[in-house]
Parts: structure tokens; sequence; C-alpha cells
């Protein structure tokens, strides 16, 4: 069975980014005991990313690289954002430990939108935090196989996502 819409994708790779030294950096690996599982076409992944996997199949092989503006776009400095350091109170105290530099805390805006904020700063009176994706402004590289390609069931269609191995629970 060959990748394409609709289709129960299951990966290993390793990923590496180019560091600033135009060296390669591994920074993810998904391993036979834990792969990547997503739902083609519906991933939410750079459309690039899922171009370079269509029509491959179980046991074919892959290699291929992103660059910024094919991942996760350019870094974004607007994306940095001070905030009142109040906003991380509950019950009128702040944990320390929850504002530590390098911290991924889930957030949400205005509009309820989620999305994720990495500490990069904490002041006495404000946090700043950085809500550019992980992989922003980095050129990726992908080396890997395709371990497993199935047919969606129609709850996994129904609901956007993967069920059960590798996949979400309900």
């Amino acid at each position: 069975m060959q990748i394409a819409d609709q289709k129960v994708v299951t990966l290993t790779y390793d990923l590496s980014v180019t560091n600033d030294e135009q060296a390669k950096q591994l920074v993810e690996k998904a391993e036979a005991d834990s792969p990547m599982v997503f739902l083609f076409g519906m991933s939410g992944l750079p459309e690039e990313f899922e171009q370079q996997l269509q029509g491959k199949q179980p046991g074919d092989s892959f290699s291929f690289t992103l660059s910024p503006e094919q991942g996760y776009g350019e870094y974004d400095q607007d994306a940095l954002v001070d905030l009142p350091k109040q906003v991380f109170e509950v019950d009128g105290q702040t944990d320390a430990e929850m504002l530590q530099i390098g911290n991924y805390l889930p957030m949400s805006d205005n509009h309820g939108n989620h999305l994720q904020g990495k500490v990069v700063y904490v002041g006495n009176d404000t946090v700043k935090m950085d809500f550019n994706h992980p992989l922003a402004g980095m050129t990726m590289h992908f080396d890997g196989q395709v371990v497993d390609v199935r047919d969606a069931t129609k709850e996994e269609l129904d609901h956007g996502h993967v069920h059960g191995e590798g996949g979400h629970h309900h």
C-alpha cells in the first residue's frame, strides 16, 4: 500500500538540523519502539514533508531536506512576547518550577487558540515567552524508513487523528 491521503503512516527517522556552524546536529529520533504515526493529509505537518513521502510504501527509505520556508517558517522576532508575571499565578502564587528558562508551557491567546510558549526570561514583573515553533528558522534533514501504511478507520478520519497504538487514546 502506498502513502496517500487518508492513510495511516508509520515511520522511523532521524531528524537533524543545520546548526550555526553549518554542521548537522541530531535533534530527534523516532525508532522502531516509538515510531511516528500520523494521518497523511490531516497531520498538521509541513506540506513539503508529506509531499516527500507521498507514494512511498513499507520498506522504502527516505532522505530529504526542508528549508525553513518549507518547514516551520523563519524565526519571527515578533513571536517573542513579554507577559505580566501575574498571568502565571495560581491562587496568588507563581510556581518557580514552572517558570524555568527553557520550559515549554501550554497557553492560549485572547481568541482561545492553544499554543506552546517557551520561557526565555523571567524578570521581577514580566516573563518573556517565545511562541515560535521549536524548529522555526531551521533547515531540517530527515533520514528514515516507512514502516507501515494502512487505511484509516472511519473514526480516525472523523476525528482527524490516529487512534490505537502510536496514536491518540480516548
